[in-house]
């Protein structure tokens, strides 16, 4: 492939900054057309982010000849059949994260990949990141020694529309839709990450529980995971917390000192070690994915590698179905 002209399907929230804007900013890649069930809200994104075509049906976008890669920015319980028919048409497929609902679901998805040889990748963009990046830096040239031990702690207050008497949930705490809950959405980002700094998690288990009641999916999860490497770690998340209890800390023990960074909400990474603590400030870039989009469209063009395909990409699936007792 010479250029890589990318069909969304699914043009919604995360495409409006995170992503959709970057395939037409990286060289050799471009937007030609965008695809939501609703036709009026997909025409006003076409036309908001100038993208000559639009579909109201993902079939028309898959078999548009002009159409040779396809981004698919769905919720999770589409992501299988949509990866399949775009790869039984030939087209190269970049997913949203969580890959899809289950680790079998990414299986059925991988095995149609290999089937017709054509290419899966997932959004995991934390791979490509600058501020990732430096904390994998730091870990690979030893900074804290040897790595003992990973503690990830994530805690929410609900948002507003889980709460009150008009409450309405979104699609992502709807276990049918999303595969899970919160945890699902948010810690599939930690758990492809922490792999691709430390290798495989070897074990892991975990309790998931629903305590509040504000929907079904599950509200609070704790868990244990071992790497192939020895190292161990644990992690806790909670989405029903008051807002002054709000914390998303990560930390990386080693036999001389610690790393301490956010997945989601800061952009400071502090070591320390027993020369003191230094602050490294790592800011995101305005469309986040458009780093991982760059390293994608350059494999397509068989000019590098992408650190994000179908198979780190269902590893997160496969350690959360272990945590929430799934498989």
């Amino acid at each position: 492939m010479d250029q890589i002209k990318w069909g969304i399907i699914g043009c919604g929230n995360v495409t409006e900054i995170k992503s959709g804007p970057a395939f037409a900013k990286v060289p050799n890649s471009s937007l030609v057309a965008v695809m939501r069930r609703d036709g009026a809200l997909a025409k006003d994104y076409a036309e908001r982010h100038g993208v000559p075509k639009w579909y109201d049906d993902a079939d028309a976008l898959i078999n548009d000849p002009e159409v040779n890669a396809v981004y698919i920015a769905t919720p999770p319980d589409a992501h299988e059949s949509l990866a399949i028919r775009a790869m039984q048409a030939g087209k190269p497929v970049y997913i949203e994260k969580p890959m899809a609902r289950n680790a079998a679901e990414c299986d059925r998805i991988n095995a149609e990949s290999k089937r017709t040889g054509v290419p899966v990748f997932v959004a995991y963009y934390r791979r490509a990141l600058d501020y990732f990046l430096k904390v994998k830096e730091l870990v690979d040239k030893k900074a804290i020694g040897d790595v003992r031990f990973v503690d990830i702690c994530l805690q929410w207050q609900p948002y507003e529309e889980e709460i009150g008497p008009d409450a309405r949930p979104r699609w992502r705490v709807k276990p049918e839709i999303s595969g899970g809950g919160h945890f699902h959405d948010l810690a599939s980002h930690q758990f492809d990450f922490l792999e691709f700094v430390f290798g495989p998690i070897r074990h892991a288990s975990g309790i998931a529980r629903n305590q509040a009641g504000l929907y079904e999916a599950d509200d609070i999860v704790v868990a244990n995971f071992e790497f192939e490497s020895g190292i161990l770690g644990k992690g806790s998340w909670c989405f029903t917390v008051d807002k002054d209890q709000r914390e998303d800390q990560t930390q990386i023990i080693g036999s001389n000192g610690r790393i301490t960074f956010s997945f989601f909400e800061k952009f400071d990474i502090h070591l320390e070690t027993s020369e003191g603590i230094e602050v490294f400030h790592v800011p995101y870039p305005q469309h986040v994915q458009q780093p991982l989009i760059s390293l994608i469209v350059q494999e397509l063009r068989g000019e590098g590698r992408s650190p994000s395909d179908g198979d780190t990409g269902a590893r997160a699936n496969l350690i959360m179905d272990r945590i929430t007792q799934r498989q």
